[in-house]
């Protein structure tokens, strides 16, 4: 892998995406990706803002409710594939295609709907940067929050909207981080890191 390099702001960032995508000619994929808790959600919405240029893909549209709960060395609940071919892969090449979210309340795959247009789009995901989706990713960035942080940011924000996912964060979440991370090294194939 080339050297990575190190982002310390939002705008930074954009700027790195604006300078691939006038590079590459084309609409470009860019992954955000870190441990549960890290902030890529947080990232992702700094940077799209009110551009209408930049679109964010959600992550969690592309988590499969029940299998994202449950222990894996993969992060198994992530559907990268039908998110590479239902979305990154039409979004590129600019051509008309319909995805599916998961619907979390109904815990299925909702309606078809078009896949957004733009020049950026941004996926923020745990465990997306893995062999399935690295090659339809034109940038990879990494949150870098050390894992031992990461978790207590986001216990922190589950107890602020009041939510009690504890028993999920010590027995799937964080084992879930470790194991991908020893098997994927998601932080050494990135090509930017996020110190913000």
């Amino acid at each position: 892998m080339s050297r990575q390099v190190v982002a310390s702001s939002v705008e930074g960032v954009r700027v790195l995406l604006e300078r691939r995508r006038a590079a590459l000619a084309r609409p470009i994929v860019a992954g955000v990706s870190g441990y549960c808790g890290a902030g890529k959600s947080t990232l992702v919405r700094s940077i799209v803002g009110d551009a209408p240029s930049f679109v964010r893909m959600r992550g969690d549209d592309f988590l499969d409710p029940t299998r994202s709960h449950q222990r894996s060395v993969d992060w198994d609940g992530v559907e990268r594939l039908r998110l590479v071919e239902e979305v990154l892969v039409p979004f590129q090449s600019r051509s008309e295609s319909t995805f599916r979210r998961f619907d979390w309340n109904l815990r299925e795959l909702g309606v078809p709907e078009p896949v957004p247009a733009g020049e950026i789009l941004l996926v923020d995901l745990i465990g997306l940067l893995h062999p399935d989706a690295m090659d339809a990713l034109d940038m990879s960035i990494w949150v870098d929050v050390p894992q031992q942080t990461a978790p207590r940011r986001g216990m922190r924000r589950d107890e602020e909207l009041d939510r009690d996912h504890s028993r999920l964060w010590l027995d799937v979440w964080m084992p879930n981080d470790s194991d991908f991370d020893q098997y994927y090294a998601p932080r050494e194939r990135a090509e930017v890191l996020y110190r913000g």
